[in-house]
């Protein structure tokens, strides 16, 4: 009677094992690029939504006390037709990180950071004109 005692892996069933997680990991990683791509654009999404709370908030205390600057949280934001103007437009939000900001003139531009192109993962604020709501516009393209 031959008895051999086998211990281990042979060399094909490891090349065969190596080979089948190679294959597998070609399908997930791009599937997790993806979810990296849609969660930044949520990020847009809500920090768009969250501008349009904000603004319709503070529209509300201008038009219950007739004042500017309205104050929200401690802060001072000035409006501009009865809105919060674009340079404390900020100041209504509680939390922005992961984005940057700039501002010029009229206009708020708040940037996601980490995107594939920055210029088309933002979101656009406006200042309200006479009679008229502010204009937020997201962009999720480059994300």
């Amino acid at each position: 009677m031959n008895s051999l005692k086998t211990r281990g892996f042979t060399l094909i069933e490891l090349v065969v094992v190596i080979a089948l997680l190679g294959i597998l990991a070609a399908f997930a990683i791009p599937r997790f690029a993806s979810l990296e791509r849609e969660a930044r654009a949520a990020t847009v999404q809500g920090l768009s939504g969250s501008l349009r709370s904000a603004a319709a908030m503070s529209h509300g205390l201008f038009l219950a006390t007739g004042a500017t600057p309205v104050l929200m949280e401690g802060n001072s934001i000035d409006m501009a037709n009865g809105y919060p103007d674009a340079a404390t437009i900020e100041d209504t939000l509680a939390d922005i990180s992961g984005f940057t900001t700039s501002v010029a003139g009229t206009t708020t531009t708040f940037t996601k950071t980490g995107a594939a192109t920055p210029a088309t993962c933002q979101v656009t604020y406006q200042e309200a004109a006479a009679n008229a709501a502010p204009t937020i516009t997201p962009s999720t393209a480059g994300c």
